[in-house]
């Protein structure tokens, strides 16, 4: 995949913009002066710590310390990366070049004088073009990100939206997003734990229904990954491609092959969330088979309310 990260970059109202510390300078730790009220109800004081590498979320942000507590009232490193695992799929689909800036500065805050919050219209760049990413799995934009959170001027986390790339402005891929899927080990085990099951199956038949495709499975299933599935579930299993009537699916077109399916329910329906071609003369695919049954996925509540 393509590196979209931008440079991050610290705006001060009306039209300064300050380029970020580079990662060299925060090999100290600084001397945090609580302001406002932002503290008010932390029981522990600030610190800054090393953003370990098991924090896939911002791990590769652009600089090497957080600040703990978080902008979200995460407490401790544990619950951050609780609640950080399940967003690592939605930045892969490079829905916005900005998400993991904006993410990253809520879950993972620079350490500096004062907390700085991502910029409101960064915000609203961010959601306006993820949603409908999350909405095909789903998810709704959280309450937790309302962009009326954050602030319009002063001192906010903005981005440099230059890019070499050869996407759109705001790097949405056209594909289905639950199709748009690298054949890497990791990425594939990340849709396994942001799922609640997985299983190999061929498809029988696609049809439209209204704005989705339902995907109609082969009779013969092999459970990956059962979650929350019965056995009369499974035989019943009938997947949504949410938003998915028109947008290109490859795998969805050959339904002759064998295919890595994984989903989650949402209310009534189960919605398809990844598909993988069954292909075991792929090394990445290969591998990530091997690590199925020993890969434990962090466990983390739903983020997305």
């Amino acid at each position: 995949m393509k590196n979209l990260l931008p440079k991050l970059w610290i705006f001060i109202a009306p039209a300064v913009f300050l380029p970020s510390l580079s990662s060299a300078e925060y090999d100290y730790p600084y001397t945090w002066k609580p302001e406002g009220t932002w503290m008010q109800n932390y029981g522990k004081s600030p610190q800054c710590m090393d953003i370990p590498k098991d924090l896939k979320l911002c791990f590769n942000v652009g600089y090497r310390q957080m600040l703990l507590p978080n902008l979200l009232e995460h407490e401790t490193i544990a619950e951050v990366k609780q609640q950080a695992v399940s967003w690592v799929p939605l930045v892969h689909k490079a829905c916005h070049p900005g998400t993991q800036v904006f993410l990253c500065s809520l879950f993972a805050p620079v350490c500096l004088e004062r907390p700085i919050y991502p910029c409101r219209w960064l915000c609203e760049a961010v959601r306006d073009s993820c949603t409908p990413i999350m909405n095909a799995f789903g998810f709704p934009w959280p309450e937790m990100l309302n962009c009326d959170k954050f602030p319009l001027g002063d001192v906010c986390l903005s981005m440099n939206t230059t890019s070499s790339d050869d996407t759109d402005k705001t790097g949405v891929s056209s594909v289905c997003p639950p199709c748009d899927n690298e054949m890497n080990t990791d990425a594939i085990l990340e849709h396994l734990c942001a799922s609640e099951f997985a299983i190999k199956t061929k498809i029988k038949e696609v049809k439209k229904d209204n704005l989705d495709r339902k995907v109609i499975l082969q009779k013969k299933r092999k459970a990956v990954k059962v979650g929350n599935l019965n056995k009369q579930d499974l035989k019943k299993l009938v997947l949504h491609l949410k938003n998915g009537a028109d947008c290109p699916c490859q795998q969805l077109e050959n339904l002759a092959n064998n295919y890595l399916i994984m989903g989650r329910s949402v209310g009534q329906q189960y919605i398809l969330t990844a598909i993988h071609k069954w292909d075991k003369s792929s090394k990445e695919f290969k591998k990530a088979l091997k690590k199925l049954k020993s890969h434990k996925c962090q466990v983390f509540e739903t983020v997305f309310k």
